[in-house]
């Protein structure tokens, strides 16, 4: 279920979406920036700060995790089913050390979110149905001068030599 071409977009992605649903059946989507493939189908993310994405599985453990280069403007949908490891779960201790191993102790994280992918599409920036021909290249150069990185690169460059 997940290709190579999904495991790499997510390890490429800063920030991951991940949507989940209350008991009223209302929308949460909710930003996540520790997550990982862990190479045997399960996608893990880290609860650092998500009691709203931890309440809602309670009630349904249908969720949606986007993940998005938005240099490329491409990305995947993961729709699957996920469950809470807690500190004493099974399966926790090994989802925690890969997160660790991967981010740091930067973030506590409270609990883990597993998800079991039951299916993955495409997600292509609109651009790509109405230029088909446009070059991958100036796709990348577009969003670079889009998202103003060079500027913010000189923000830095200016803040770290003052």
């Amino acid at each position: 279920m997940i290709t190579k071409a999904v495991a790499d977009c997510i390890e490429e992605s800063v920030l991951c979406w991940f949507a989940t649903v209350s008991k009223d059946g209302a929308p949460n989507v909710s930003p996540k920036e520790a997550f990982m493939y862990d190479g045997n189908g399960k996608i893990f993310v880290a609860n650092i700060a998500s009691p709203k994405t931890q309440t809602n599985l309670q009630y349904c453990d249908r969720v949606c995790v986007s993940f998005i280069n938005v240099f490329t403007q491409r990305g995947y949908k993961v729709e699957g089913v996920a469950q809470l490891l807690k500190k004493h779960s099974r399966g926790f201790e090994d989802a925690h050390a890969k997160l660790v191993a991967m981010i740091g102790d930067v973030f506590r994280i409270a609990s883990i979110f597993e998800v079991n992918p039951v299916s993955v599409s495409e997600i292509l920036a609109p651009s790509y149905r109405l230029f088909p021909d446009s070059d991958p290249i100036d796709r990348i150069r577009d969003s670079l001068k889009s998202y103003q990185v060079f500027d913010y690169l000189k923000k830095v460059e200016k803040s770290s030599n003052a």
